[in-house]
């Protein structure tokens, strides 16, 4: 089932159970992959967002919040950090699990020796393969600190 299927089933299910918080995250979810699939749109093209990409736009939806939940916290609002941190549980659950520090720095070691980067200059041709590859799976702020880490010799 694609990810836009069980967005779409999730919304029902949240419906019938009547979970408000859900369902206003679930539609938040919605909205913003409709407006990414207009934005998408061409002239010649049609097609709607891969489920690769809707994984991007959870991630990108999950720090959003996670920046809004630390504003919070520092402009003393708990409540309102409290109700982001709900709201990241709710759309965590439609992504593949993440990977540990460790299984990440695997993985970048991995696409290294594949790649046969050599230097930092070698770096973006790693990243585009492990964002490729791992799209949802890892923190990519984190993977590119590991890879330039790796290229460097650290």
């Amino acid at each position: 089932m694609s990810l836009r299927a069980q967005l779409t089933d999730a919304m029902k299910e949240a419906m019938k159970a009547k979970d408000a918080k859900r369902l206003a995250t679930v539609r938040l979810m919605l909205a913003a992959l409709k407006d990414r699939d207009i934005a998408a749109r061409s002239e010649t093209s049609r097609e709607l967002l891969g489920d690769d990409e809707i994984l991007g736009l959870l991630a990108k939806m999950i720090k959003q919040r996670e920046e809004s939940a630390t504003a919070y916290d520092t402009g003393n609002r708990p409540e309102l950090a409290a109700g982001e941190r709900e709201e990241i549980v709710i759309i965590r659950s439609f992504m593949p699990t993440q990977m540990d520090e460790a299984a990440m720095k695997a993985a970048v070691a991995k696409i290294i020796a594949e790649v046969g980067a050599a230097s930092i200059k070698d770096m973006g041709k790693v990243m585009a393969v492990l964002k490729e590859r791992y799209a949802g799976q890892m923190d990519f702020s984190k993977a590119s600190a590991a890879t330039k880490d790796a290229l460097s010799g650290n």
